[in-house]
């Protein structure tokens, strides 16, 4: 985390947009929240009148036509706003990755001729590449995810305390052990993230120098050495790719959950 302190100087420059954002990513979640609400009113309605308690079927007819319309305009607001959540928070991480990509190819280009020398071409690709993704997604969906769970947290279960505590409670069992299974997956995922960084890097560096090299290797007739090296780490990448979303494919539904 210490190194994503370099990242502050992005947020400052779009804080606005950030702010914006933040704000109306909290009233989707509460606009988001009111539905269930919403339908459990309705519910309540329709148990009264079927207990005796109304009497008035076009009272009732009336009431659940006012639900109905209720929950479809704020579903048409909450996605609006959800819309306008992406437009200003993911915008605003592409627009940090744009900034992050040019920075960095500013820097290659002051770097010395024996710098390159020392380094894989496709270690340095790979910076700008995929570990400025890795760094969108930090600046873009993790803030947006992370509104999205304070909000949840502090609304949505205040409302299920004041419905049933009882029952919260339950619903509260079992997030110890989904915290500590979340919180082991993720050092798996960032482990196997990284393997997979490191064979992409393989895999650029021997392509690069494959056609760099492209003479030498018809001259020597070497292609199908060539390709054999190709395919093994290619096979590679491939298996540490799969092992990464079988990791993958634990994690979403941990969160979901």
């Amino acid at each position: 985390m210490k190194a994503l302190k370099y990242i502050n100087k992005y947020f400052l420059k779009y804080k606005w947009r950030l702010l914006i954002g933040i704000l109306i990513t909290i009233l989707s979640k509460l606009l988001a929240l009111k539905v269930p609400q919403i339908v459990g009113d309705s519910l309540n309605i329709v148990e009264n009148y079927q207990d005796g308690k109304i009497t008035d079927i076009k009272a009732v007819e009336e009431e659940l036509l006012v639900n109905v319309l209720l929950i479809i305009g704020v579903a048409v607001l909450a996605g609006f706003f959800t819309f306008l959540m992406r437009q200003t928070i993911i915008v605003t991480s592409r627009l940090i990755e744009f900034d992050l990509k040019n920075e960095i190819y500013q820097q290659y280009q002051r770097l010395s001729l024996n710098f390159y020398k020392k380094n894989r071409t496709g270690d340095l690709m790979n910076r700008i590449s995929e570990d400025v993704s890795k760094v969108r997604m930090y600046v873009g969906p993790a803030v947006m995810y992370s509104m999205n769970m304070i909000v949840l947290i502090f609304v949505g279960f205040t409302q299920m305390i004041n419905i049933d505590v009882k029952l919260t409670m339950y619903t509260l069992l079992p997030f110890p052990i989904l915290s500590i299974s979340i919180f082991t997956l993720s050092k798996v995922i960032h482990k196997r993230s990284s393997i997979v960084q490191e064979y992409l890097s393989k895999l650029t560096t021997f392509n690069q120098e494959f056609f760099s090299g492209i003479s030498v290797v018809k001259s020597y007739g070497i292609e199908n050495s060539i390709i054999k090296d190709f395919d093994e780490i290619a096979d590679k990448s491939k298996e540490k790719n799969i092992h990464l979303q079988e990791a993958n494919a634990l994690f979403f539904p941990l969160m979901v959950y």
